[in-house]
């Protein structure tokens, strides 16, 4: 049963590691949404 749950903890952390990269690239593109999202309203109501 050991080496059972070694091999379970190991296939999730092997998941686990591309998954963060995946959270920190949509973090990006939804810091990088709001910015755009802001500056276009800024710019339509400085217009």
């Amino acid at each position: 049963m050991t080496g059972n749950t070694r091999r379970a903890r190991a296939r999730a952390i092997a998941e686990a590691k591309p998954n963060a990269r995946m959270v920190t690239l949509r973090y990006l593109m939804l810091a990088a949404g709001a910015t755009a999202a802001s500056l276009a309203l800024l710019l339509s109501h400085l217009i």
